[in-house]
């Protein structure tokens, strides 16, 4: 019998997919007043812009963004926090499940989750298990499905070559630990390699490997991936951390950690709030609402200046009423 809960039976309904359908609601109802106008006669005098009215379009749309019970205002405490609400998965919702129905198994981590779904990062209150985080690797598929990436091992030798497998094709083969000892040629060296199959852990020969987790931090997500020594920690506790994470307000003076994990820098990049260099160059100038650089002649274009200007924001408020 299917599994309810295999992440090859359930699939991400995007913010567009969803839209979409609200957007074909509103086309049916200007069908219909079409189609009313129609039959009064005299269609003689009727021109196109009498009979369509682009206003249960708009009126549609916009009560899908207004009040959908998944349209949410941005959570902006940091730049975490932001990355973290863009990178949530529902359960809940318009054709989802309701908190009084969701059982024990629907809001349990499933051995599909690993690298696509985060088992840490999940609401502590009724929530728990119907609210989750991508993980840090997971992507979409054109068909709504799930996938991480795994290494290709050819040869017995684990290559650069990446393929993205949904929880059903992932199913079919035998995956070994990121952190599998290997030798400067990419061989395994141990004899027996601890991998996953079919959702089970156990010891395989290192002929029989197919695939190899691309990073230990595969299976988090970001908020969790920022937890130093994150495999020391009690599951409860790294669950608050991750949450906690997100409820830090902006500093006066922004300081380095003395612990990262490595992570700190995508997160900062990817949440669009820092400036980024476009193009290598040399800082010129430098103030509170600008920065300027001089590209480096090997990239610049021929007939143009060469010099990138970056404006920054300041003083802009935030969801949360925070200044930034």
């Amino acid at each position: 019998m299917d599994d309810i809960d295999h992440l090859g039976n359930r699939r991400i309904r995007s913010v567009g997919e969803m839209a979409e359908n609200q957007f074909r609601v509103g086309l049916v109802r200007v069908e219909r007043a079409v189609k009313e106008r129609l039959s009064l006669g005299d269609l003689d005098a009727l021109m196109p812009q009498d009979m369509i009215n682009a206003k249960p379009i708009s009126a549609a749309v916009k009560e899908f963004f207004g009040s959908s019970q998944l349209s949410q205002f941005m959570d902006q405490n940091n730049p975490l926090s932001e990355i973290t609400h863009k990178r949530r998965i529902s359960a809940l919702g318009p054709g989802g499940l309701t908190r009084e129905r969701a059982g024990f198994e629907v809001r349990d981590v499933h051995p599909t989750h690993y690298g696509r779904v985060c088992p840490i990062e999940t609401p502590e209150g009724p929530n728990i298990g119907l609210i989750n985080s991508l993980s840090v690797y997971a992507q979409t598929n054109e068909y709504g499905f799930l996938e991480t990436p795994y290494r290709v091992v050819e040869n017995n030798a684990v290559t650069d070559e990446i393929h993205y497998l949904s929880a059903i094709e992932e199913g079919n083969f035998i995956i070994a630990q990121a952190n599998s000892v290997l030798d400067d040629d990419g061989h395994f060296v141990e004899e027996l390699v601890t991998c996953r199959h079919k959702g089970e852990s156990s010891l395989f020969s290192r002929d029989q490997v197919q695939y190899m987790d691309v990073s230990t931090q595969q299976v988090v997500s970001v908020g969790a991936s920022l937890i130093p020594f994150l495999e020391h920690d009690d599951a409860n506790r790294a669950l608050m951390g991750a949450n906690m994470q997100r409820q830090a307000v902006p500093t006066l003076r922004g300081d380095k950690p003395l612990v990262g994990t490595g992570m700190e820098r995508a997160v900062a990049v990817d949440s669009g709030v820092t400036a980024v260099a476009k193009r290598g160059g040399t800082v010129q100038y430098v103030d509170a609402s600008r920065i300027v650089i001089k590209v480096n002649e090997d990239e610049t274009y021929a007939g143009e200046a060469g010099i990138d200007i970056y404006s920054l924001t300041k003083y802009t408020r935030s969801n949360q009423k925070h200044m930034y």
